[in-house]
């Protein structure tokens, strides 16, 4: 492919300010109809019994496939550099305790 064809097929991506911050998950939350899949990212903290979804991202299913391979492409890469991430089994709770000691009054 030619340097034009490579600048012909690129998309200038902006990155505003208040999105560039970025929004904390802990939980993510898929579903999925015949044409989309949603994802809803959501934070859990210690003590709260309620948790709000902090944002929701829509994808067709060729996109949510698209994001399964740059996601496995990532991680290989972080581990490859950081070492294994500690692998949890598909359905075990979320701790709510975070893993700290647990508050007393």
């Amino acid at each position: 492919m030619s340097e034009e064809e490579k600048k012909k097929n690129q998309i200038n991506i902006e990155l505003k300010e208040d999105i560039a911050q970025g929004i904390y998950s802990n939980l993510a939350v898929i579903t999925h109809s015949s044409s989309e899949f949603v994802i809803d990212f959501v934070r859990i903290m210690p003590g709260i019994p309620k948790a709000d979804v902090k944002s929701r991202i829509i994808l067709t299913p060729e996109h949510a496939k698209r994001l399964l391979f740059a996601l496995q492409d990532n991680i290989a890469k972080f581990e490859a550099t950081h070492g294994d991430i500690k692998h949890v089994e598909p359905g075990t709770p979320i701790p709510l305790n975070f893993g700290g000691p647990i508050a007393q009054a």
